[in-house]
C-alpha cells in the first residue's frame, strides 16, 4: 500500500472525526480536505461516508454508560423505552428521505453555491438560535423590597435533558435532520440548533443530536459501502482501516471537548466560522482552487 496514500487516508480521517459532531459540516470540509490532497476520486467518496463509522465509535466510546444503563433498562423501564423510541422515530425521516431523494440531491445540490449558501445562511441561523436562548435577568426581593436573589432563567428551553423529550420532539428533530442532505447545511448544527429552536436546552439537542447520530452514520457508511462494493477490494482494507482509526480518535477528542465546551459557551463561534468559511468555498470555487462540483 502506498505510504503516502495512507497519509491521505489519516488527514482525511482527521478531519472526520474533528468535524462531524460540530455545527460546521463534515461533508463541506472533507470536500474541501479531498481536492487540496487529490483525493476525491470514486472511492474517495465510499471513503468519506464509510470512516463516519469510526467517529460514531468515539461516542458510543464517550456515552457508553447511557448506552449500556439504556439498553439494560429497556425490559423494564419506562423512561429507557420512550428514549429508545425517540432515537427510533427521529431516525426513520432520514431513511425514507434519503432513499426518495438522496440521488436527486446528490445530482442537483452538490454546487459551489449550494455549499456557500447554507454555510453562510446556517451560520446567521446560529446566531438567531443563540440570541433567542439568550437568557434574561429575574430579581427576587423581599417584602422590604431588599434583593435577596438574581436568577437568570431561560425563557425559551422547554426541555432541559434528552431524557424529557416526547416523541413528537423527536420526530420534529429528526425532521429537521433531513436539512443535513443539502451539502454545507450540517447533520450536528441541523439537529443541535434546530433542536434548540424548538425549545430543547442546548445539552439536551448535543445529547440527543450524539445519539442520533449512531444510527445514522452507521446506517448510511454500511449502505455505502454495499452500493459502492464493486469498487472496493480487500487491498482497500489498509486504507480504509486507518482512516476508520484517525477519525475515531479525533472524534473521541473533539466529543469530550464540545460537551465541555457547551456547559460555559456559546455557539456563536461556529456562526461566524460557517459564514467565513462559506466565503472561501465561494473563492476556493471561483478561483479553480478546489472542484466542489465534483
Amino acid at each position: 500500500m502506498d505510504i503516502v496514500l495512507l497519509i491521505k487516508a489519516a488527514i482525511m480521517g482527521v478531519v472526520e472525526g474533528l468535524t462531524e459532531f460540530l455545527p460546521i459540516s463534515s461533508t463541506g470540509h472533507l470536500i474541501l480536505a479531498g481536492a487540496l490532497l487529490g483525493f476525491d476520486d470514486e472511492k474517495a467518496k465510499v471513503f468519506d461516508i464509510a470512516i463516519q463509522t469510526g467517529a460514531i465509535f468515539a461516542v458510543v466510546l464517550v456515552y457508553w454508560q447511557k448506552i449500556r444503563d439504556t439498553v439494560l433498562a429497556l425490559p423494564s423501564q419506562r423512561q429507557a423505552q420512550q428514549f429508545a423510541l425517540n432515537v427510533l422515530i427521529a431516525f426513520v425521516p432520514a431513511v425514507v428521505l434519503g432513499l426518495l431523494f438522496g440521488k436527486a440531491i446528490k445530482a442537483h445540490l452538490f454546487t459551489p453555491a449550494v455549499v456557500a449558501t447554507t454555510f453562510i445562511v446556517g451560520g446567521f441561523i446560529i446566531l438567531w438560535a443563540e440570541k433567542r436562548q439568550a437568557r434574561d435577568r429575574y430579581v427576587v426581593t423581599s417584602n422590604e423590597g431588599n434583593v435577596l436573589e438574581t436568577i437568570r432563567v431561560d425563557g425559551s428551553v422547554r426541555v432541559e435533558s434528552a431524557d424529557d423529550m416526547t416523541w413528537q420532539d423527536a420526530l420534529k428533530v429528526g425532521l429537521v435532520q433531513c436539512l443535513a442532505m443539502v451539502p454545507g447545511t450540517s447533520r450536528s448544527g441541523a439537529t443541535i440548533i434546530g433542536g434548540m429552536l424548538l425549545g430543547l436546552s442546548r445539552k439536551a439537542a448535543t445529547d440527543f443530536s450524539f445519539f442520533l447520530a449512531i444510527p445514522t452514520l452507521i446506517g448510511a457508511g454500511v449502505y455505502s459501502l454495499y452500493k459502492e462494493r464493486a469498487l472496493l477490494s480487500l487491498a482497500d482494507v489498509p486504507l480504509f482501516g486507518v482512516g476508520l482509526v484517525f477519525s475515531f480518535l479525533s472524534a473521541w477528542v473533539c466529543v469530550r471537548w464540545l460537551l465541555k465546551f457547551i456547559a460555559t459557551h456559546s455557539f456563536v463561534g461556529f456562526a461566524y466560522y460557517r459564514i467565513a468559511f462559506g466565503v472561501v468555498v465561494l473563492l476556493t470555487a471561483w478561483t479553480g482552487v478546489v472542484q466542489w462540483t465534483a
